[in-house]
């Protein structure tokens, strides 16, 4: 009798955080409280924005992980300006298609 090869497709979700999720959290905390829902195959928006040297840092802590968690991609960062004209899903579309690259190199 021949067995049978169980594969396992992970699945992607998205999560939203508001700020207020992180907004008494050290730099450190931050940073690790992100990765692990980023880790745990999730795209993750963020309501606010990270300080520079807090994206810095992830940024520099995810290029460390890539050799040593398998599967691991790392992090894509993109912030949705602030403009009144534009509604947030519109804003929110246009963020993922840019970080993703979907948007041919004549920006």
């Amino acid at each position: 009798m021949a067995s049978k090869k169980k594969s396992k497709i992970k699945g992607l979700s998205i999560q939203f955080m508001p700020y207020s999720e992180i907004r008494d959290l050290s730099d450190d905390d931050r940073i690790k409280k992100i990765l692990k829902i980023v880790l745990g195959n999730n795209i993750l928006f963020l309501q606010g924005r990270l300080k520079s040297l807090e994206e810095t840092r992830l940024i520099g802590d995810t290029m460390a992980m890539m050799d040593h968690v398998k599967g691991f991609k790392g992090v894509e960062l993109a912030v949705i300006a602030n403009n009144r004209k534009e509604k947030f899903f519109e804003k929110m579309i246009k963020g993922i298609v840019n970080a993703s690259g979907l948007v041919g190199a004549n920006r």
